[in-house]
């Protein structure tokens, strides 16, 4: 069970050989025993040692070692006095100024003076009483306790040298329990051993070996400190001087199995508490779990689709019916119900818009309302430092004292900085107002162009999803056909009928699909189709545009020649010159004044309404066409494109649609009949 530390049996008896005869017996001595007292250092009596006179004795001054050697622990460490001599007991007890009383009570000093040493207002006191005949006075804890000589019944135990160095010790193991007891006399017996160190504490265990050393096991950590302040002590056995009889004590840690296994045991334990500790801890912050979501059934789909009604039990009802889709709870039976709570929940949209709308009024309310205090409190600054900008001149300002001056010019400062972080602030607010009404308000011409192919292209992309959607249910549908085929042949023939009119069933969904199927593809190659003529429009107009633009400048450039030319011409060839050009001019007059279109504005505005209305074949009404043209430039007003496209009928046409109260006009691009027809 123990393990040794390593040192020698002989080494640890070093130096017993040296112990001189002692003629000094505690047991018979008569003379007073002097406790440590609370003025200075204790002086006791003991024998001398290393070949001294043993008849004679000397005083021996107890100083506490420079290195802080350890000291007298009063209430671990018990004195005992000689109960055989009561001339001892009586020298004591008068030292200590107690009235001397004997076993029974009756005093042992009858001419005792009671105003020497004691006190007045206290009784006798009995040596018997606990605590008196082992227990000094208490000693000041600043002041270092010294090591008296111990008695006991069948050994004396004298202190060390006070001014030897503390014996040396090995590291403490972590929960050590037991201790090295080497120098042992070789006379030395387990009773003695017990009799010296259960003053210390309970001993569990004690293994004596033949090499004059022994380990003591005891019940807790703190006995092993007692146990260690005993080494170095000098034992003898009774009066005996014999070499066999005497011994050094050491006393040092030793390692045990048995104190690590319970150390390790006490170390899981207090993680454990420690780890259960942490856990009521998080377990006490942690918020509560939420309630299970309860299984699917008719009764809980009628109470989950009324919760979905209610504004106040829809996040709890969306939250079980998101749960219920994630299980997998929707199959044929249920679809109709989980259909009829989904629209239940999308039915909520509009009123969270609604909301959110609500708590965006707010929000620009409040906005205006700090807008208008920060404000009001800049027209306050504002008054503020005008009133010491006005202080600060001549007039007012050589009637205050220069102290006055100080404080004014500073809190002037002061205000004025105040005053532009706050300015700042307004013109910041103020600077994002604009620049959010300017992203409104100015858009991009050519985005605008192309909203409308944008929107043909997402009508694309939505037919193509469609299109892989039903794909997608055509190979589900032609599973399921499959694996029905395969019940069939293993089902009896009761239920072939039932089998063949499910796959009659499933062979004419199949069917619809498909006819679906070609349908959007049909369509998907139309809207292409219609795409691809949409641009090539586009370009058409293009270079009719530039065409025009070309003209224009060409008709310029001629009318510049003109007016170079009529000044340099002479008189006589004036009436030539106008002859001339107005013959020129007449044909391009009569072309003008023939043609509807009378400016290049219009030719533009013809170009931009056709490639509109081509883009919805179905019609457009004048309002429709107007807000479309006002994005380009707000001047456009409805009647002048009515107008215009009164004018030119082989271009556009105007059909009434609807019937009594919804009747409305559109018109329509009918460009390619006209050409066809001119």
């Amino acid at each position: 069970m123990f393990v040794e530390s390593g040192r020698g049996a002989a080494g640890r008896g070093a130096g017993l050989g040296g112990l001189n005869h002692l003629s000094f017996d505690p047991a018979s001595n008569s003379k007073s025993l002097q406790f440590g007292s609370l003025s200075g250092a204790c002086v006791s009596e003991s024998p001398t040692e290393n070949g001294s006179d043993p008849g004679k004795k000397r005083k021996r001054t107890n100083v506490p070692p420079a290195d802080g050697g350890r000291n007298l622990s009063l209430d671990s460490i018990s004195m005992g006095l000689p109960m055989s001599d009561p001339t001892a007991w009586a020298t004591a007890m008068n030292n200590l100024g107690m009235a001397p009383m004997g076993m029974t009570g009756q005093p042992l000093l009858p001419d005792f003076d009671p105003a020497l040493g004691m006190m007045t207002g206290i009784p006798p006191i009995n040596p018997m009483m606990p605590g008196l005949g082992i227990v000094p006075p208490p000693i000041p804890p600043d002041m270092p306790a010294v090591k008296e000589i111990i008695h006991c019944k069948s050994c004396t135990l004298f202190p060390p040298n006070p001014h030897l160095p503390p014996p040396a010790t090995r590291e403490r193991p972590p929960g050590c329990k037991t201790v090295f007891v080497g120098g042992l006399p070789e006379n030395g017996t387990e009773q003695i051993i017990m009799e010296v160190f259960e003053q210390c504490g309970e001993v569990i265990a004690i293994r004596k070996s033949k090499k004059n050393f022994c380990h003591i096991r005891f019940a807790e950590e703190f006995m092993v400190d007692k146990a260690l302040y005993l080494s170095g002590y000098r034992i003898r056995l009774g009066s005996s001087t014999d070499k066999k009889d005497t011994g050094r004590l050491h006393v040092d840690f030793a390692q045990a199995r048995d104190d690590l296994y319970e150390w390790e045991c006490k170390q899981r334990m207090l993680a454990r508490e420690e780890r259960h500790r942490r856990r009521l801890e998080e377990e006490r912050f942690h918020p509560p779990s939420p309630p299970p979501v309860v299984h699917y059934s008719d009764h809980e789909c009628s109470i989950v689709a009324e919760k979905l009604k209610d504004d106040t039990k829809f996040s709890e009802a969306v939250q079980t019916l998101l749960t219920w889709i994630e299980r997998g709870e929707v199959n044929r039976r249920t679809a109709n119900n989980f259909y009829s709570m989904i629209q239940s929940a999308n039915s909520h949209i509009r009123r969270l818009v609604n909301e959110k709308a609500a708590h965006e009024k707010e929000m620009e309310e409040a906005k205006e309302k700090f807008k208008l205090a920060l404000s009001g409190i800049l027209v306050q600054f504002e008054q503020i430092v005008a009133v010491y900008h006005s202080a600060s001149k001549q007039k007012a300002w050589d009637h205050f004292t220069k102290a006055q001056r100080k404080n004014i010019s500073v809190w002037c400062k002061q205000a004025e900085e105040i005053r532009n972080i706050h300015n700042d602030e307004l013109m910041g607010i103020r600077r994002e107002e604009e620049m959010e009404m300017s992203d409104e308000e100015i858009e991009d011409p050519s985005e605008m162009k192309e909203t409308d192919e944008s929107a043909l292209v997402s009508q694309v992309e939505a037919l193509k999803e469609e299109n892989d959607s039903l794909r997608w249910q055509l190979d589900a549908y032609r599973n399921e056909v499959e694996l029905l085929k395969q019940e069939h042949g293993k089902a009896s023939r009761d239920e072939d009928t039932t089998k063949e009119q499910q796959l009659k069933l499933l062979q004419q969904a199949l069917q619809g699909m498909q006819q679906h199927l070609l349908k959007v593809q049909d369509e998907y190659k139309k809207r292409e189709a219609e795409l691809e003529k949409v641009k090539e429009d586009k370009l058409k107009i293009e270079t009719l545009l530039e065409t025009l633009k070309e003209q224009q400048s060409i008709a310029n450039e001629e009318d510049k020649e003109r007016d170079v030319t009529d000044g340099q011409g002479n008189e006589s060839s004036m009436p030539r010159v106008c002859a001339c050009s107005q013959e020129k001019e007449c044909p391009v007059e009569k072309t003008l004044s023939n043609s509807p279109v009378k400016s290049e504005r219009e030719a533009l505005l013809v170009g931009i309404i056709s490639t509109f209305l081509h883009v919805h074949p179905f019609g457009a009404s004048i309002e429709y066409i107007c807000s479309y043209l006002q994005r380009l430039d707000s001047k456009i007003c409805t009647t002048e494109v009515e107008v215009l496209m009164t004018r030119l009928q082989t271009t556009f046409k105007q059909e009434l649609s609807g019937v009594g109260a919804s009747l409305e006009k559109k018109w329509k691009f009918c460009g390619f009949d006209g050409l066809k027809m001119t």
